[in-house]
């Protein structure tokens, strides 16, 4: 089984979004990482960019991904910071990284209108390299990933958290569950299950399971990733995650 959501960081290198105070501001290594998944079974993690700020955290998980096979199994960098410098560019730098290059690239933004343009630019090149594309959007993931899909129907499309699904308690979550529909009539969009504890928080687990389950049960399982936890994640949030998963009897496909 691979965990397909892992960040590391070390705020002195960056990641201007984690504030001193913050339960965050600490590095987070590879030997967190390998600590964590002790006794789960793991194979190895996808690494996926933290938001440093700069093209050199390209560099540094590709890195670690070179130096440490036996972990890191692929990594997701930040299509933004390769945004200015246009297309041409971005593709010369793919092919220099050769085989070592990103597994993908992810954009992030309130919607995908509000992403930025110069990144959305690059899409074109990450489905003539066969890079997947990773959306982290506050809303309209799902539908967002469909769109572009039908626009490049050789690109995967990952969609983080479920789609950063609404709480299931509020009106906004009926749309959610129609936006999976439309996301499984495309083929080249897969869901990654992960995030559930900080999208999620404070939602009784059979909450959570149901949401789950939804996303399952409607592109299967085999266009599911799953996410057992980061190495930023205690012992008391991976207790909660068996709980969802036991919810519904629900185990991630190895």
């Amino acid at each position: 089984m691979i965990d397909c959501h892992v960040h590391l960081w070390d705020p002195a290198q960056g990641f201007p979004w984690i504030r001193p105070g913050d339960e965050h501001h600490r590095a987070f290594d590879e030997d967190d990482l390998e600590r964590s998944g002790e006794g789960l079974g793991l194979a190895g993690a996808i690494l996926v960019e933290a938001s440093r700020g700069d093209a050199g955290e390209t560099l540094a998980l590709r890195e670690l991904r070179r130096r440490r096979p036996d972990l890191v199994t692929g990594y997701v960098a930040n299509l933004h910071v390769h945004g200015e410098d246009g297309p041409d560019a971005f593709r010369a730098t793919l092919q220099e990284l050769g085989d070592s290059r990103p597994n993908g690239m992810r954009i992030g933004g309130s919607s995908w209108t509000g992403t930025p343009e110069p990144a959305r630019e690059l899409v074109p090149v990450l489905a003539e390299a066969g890079v997947a594309l990773e959306l982290n959007l506050y809303r309209g993931a799902l539908t967002a990933a469909a769109d572009v899909g039908s626009r490049h129907p050789g690109l995967t499309l990952v969609v983080d958290h479920l789609g950063n699904a609404p709480d299931p308690r509020t009106p906004e979550a009926g749309e959610w569950f129609r936006d999976v529909e439309r996301a499984a009539a495309s083929p080249n969009v897969v869901v990654k299950i992960s995030g559930l504890l900080t999208q999620q928080h404070g939602l009784p687990p059979q909450r959570i399971a149901h949401m789950v389950r939804h996303v399952v049960d409607t592109l299967g399982p085999d266009r599911c990733l799953g996410s057992v936890f980061g190495c930023d994640q205690g012992a008391a949030r991976v207790r909660s995650l068996i709980q969802i998963m036991e919810a519904r009897r629900w185990s991630p496909a190895r």
